[in-house]
């Protein structure tokens, strides 16, 4: 696993939280929810190929 990825969803991590606090205190919660939504999509989308990584690797070791 690379070390660059870990860096890269901290700084979405802290930039959605940012962006999620300025939202909120404008009163604009729906967009403030949408920002947290497209945050933990774009995390999800990297983390994927890495989570079907790990199943493939249970799955082999365990056929042994």
């Amino acid at each position: 696993m690379e070390i660059n990825i870990i860096f890269k969803i901290a700084a979405v991590g802290i930039v959605i939280s940012i962006l999620n606090q300025v939202l909120k205190h404008s009163g604009r919660e729906e967009q403030a929810f949408l920002t947290t939504l497209a945050g933990l999509v774009i995390v999800l989308y990297w983390i994927v190929p890495y989570i079907v990584d790990l199943f493939d690797s249970i799955k082999k070791l365990l056929q042994i």
